[in-house]
């Protein structure tokens, strides 16, 4: 957990001012402006969030960095749980203040999984591995009872969903290149004869659906599922970029394993017992408790679509802000078709040059790239962005608009900037349809991708009046 969080805090501390910063495409404080004025007094509870006391950019680094910081004393077991604590509330106020940016599940999941991690060692000074303190064997399982939930969420949303790719087993025929980012490997998975693709479905909704019930089978029933689970994080990785979510993932991972499973690495980490003081057990009982009334009931409402007791929808507003009790799934419906917006600029409207992401598709011949545990936010936001229309993603708008200022905040986003001397007068946004070659294709031209252009998918726009 604490090199997640410090994967993810690095992550985000680069990125961070060109994204909400002050002069970034959704600057944060103009989104507490707003909140504030919508909410009034219950705005503390609505966006919890540090940077209702400074939403500076030297604020926003500071977070990052502390996060940071804090991450390195949780790694060498300084304060373990103080240090917990405040990496979560670190990462909620940076997750309610990055908008759009830090709404991906897996900032959710870091945000459940670092809310349980609390509770874990309450020792208030530095936890030597071979202490003698025994985490909360309920807490334990609430991890246990997040990876089941994270698995068997993402693999029934897939048959209660309706899609007939998911149905007939084609959706993996579609997977490797409409996916947000593709690596290279996912290129070379694509070119597979459609009958491993089916079978590699199956097997997604073995894993997903029937495995987590192992969790509940026993110490071997634990072991088999820590085994095929992790196998399903690692095809994962090597097929695509999904930053820490398959890392936390095998982290969640780790709960199902015992102390006889670690003696390889000559030290225990004594997680079978229930010992600690009487307040110590009494909170954890009522974070057991809150836990499992909630995610029941997100799930009943979810995917049986039943009326909930009025107490449990009120204790899920309550909590909601908190986002550490979440329903997961990724992938319920199957993208059939990838579309791409490309920017381009021009001094005179004619002549136009495209910028170039870092990491999503552009240049056709360039290959795709390897990101993870890096997320690049703007990249992945492109791919949602490019499922809807500007109007339905009016941040976009923004984006062209702190290109044409030239805003070096905004432009360090960018892999290639083709006006390194001045920014563009004018900036289109152009919609192209991507698909990946084959070998045939790419032995003959160097070419990843072929692409067809289907017009623009916003108007040109220019600061001139």
């Amino acid at each position: 957990m604490a090199l997640i969080y410090l994967v993810a805090f690095w992550s985000l501390g680069v990125q961070i001012l060109g994204l909400v910063g002050s002069h970034g495409i959704l600057p944060a404080g103009d989104f507490l402006k707003y909140i504030s004025l919508q909410e009034g007094a219950s705005r503390f509870w609505v966006a919890p969030t540090l940077c209702w006391f400074n939403s500076s950019d030297f604020c926003l680094l500071f977070l990052c960095c502390g996060g940071i910081a804090l991450s390195i004393l949780l790694l060498l077991g300084i304060w373990p749980s103080f240090s917990a604590f405040l990496l979560w509330v670190i990462y909620l106020s940076l997750t309610v203040i990055g908008q759009d940016f830090l709404g991906f599940q897996w900032d959710n999941l870091l945000l459940e999984a670092g809310f349980l991690l609390i509770f874990l060692s309450p020792h208030p000074f530095r936890s030597q591995y071979k202490s003698s303190f025994y985490p909360s064997l309920m807490i334990v399982w609430l991890f246990r009872w997040l990876l089941f939930r994270l698995l068997f969420e993402s693999g029934i949303i897939k048959i209660l969903s309706g899609d007939p790719n998911w149905a007939h087993l084609t959706a993996l025929t579609y997977h490797y290149w409409t996916q947000p980012l593709p690596n290279v490997i996912s290129w070379y998975v694509n070119q597979l004869p459609i009958w491993f693709q089916k079978l590699s479905c199956t097997l997604v909704f073995f894993v997903e659906i029937l495995v987590p019930f192992l969790i509940f089978a026993g110490r071997w029933g634990r072991l088999i599922a820590f085994f095929c689970i992790s196998g399903l994080q690692v095809l994962i990785i090597l097929t695509g970029n999904y930053c820490f979510f398959n890392l936390l993932a095998l982290g969640l991972c780790l709960t199902l394993l015992e102390d006889e499973h670690f003696k390889i690495f000559s030290f225990s980490l004594k997680v079978m017992a229930g010992k600690g003081g009487v307040f110590y057990r009494v909170v954890t009982g009522v974070i057991v408790v809150i836990v499992l009334i909630v995610s029941m009931g997100l799930m009943a409402d979810s995917f049986a679509h039943c009326p909930l007791p009025k107490p449990v929808e009120k204790m899920i507003t309550a909590v909601s802000p908190l986002r550490s009790i979440n329903n997961y799934g990724l992938f319920a419906v199957m993208t059939t078709e990838r579309n791409e917006i490309i920017l381009e600029g021009s001094d005179d409207a004619e002549h136009w040059q495209p910028y170039e992401f870092p990491y999503k598709p552009g240049d056709v011949k360039q290959a795709p790239r390897w990101a993870m545990p890096y997320q690049p936010r703007l990249d992945w936001q492109m791919w949602f962005a490019a499922l809807g229309s500007w109007r339905e993603n009016p941040w976009v708008l923004s984006l062209m608009e702190k290109l044409l200022q030239g805003e070096p905040t905004v432009v360090r986003l960018m892999g290639v900037n083709p006006f390194k001397d001045h920014p563009p007068k004018y900036i289109q946004a152009v919609f192209w349809q991507y698909h990946f070659t084959d070998f045939k294709t790419k032995s003959k031209n160097g070419a990843w991708w072929q692409r067809n252009i289907k017009g623009l998918y916003c108007p040109t726009i220019s600061l001139q009046q």
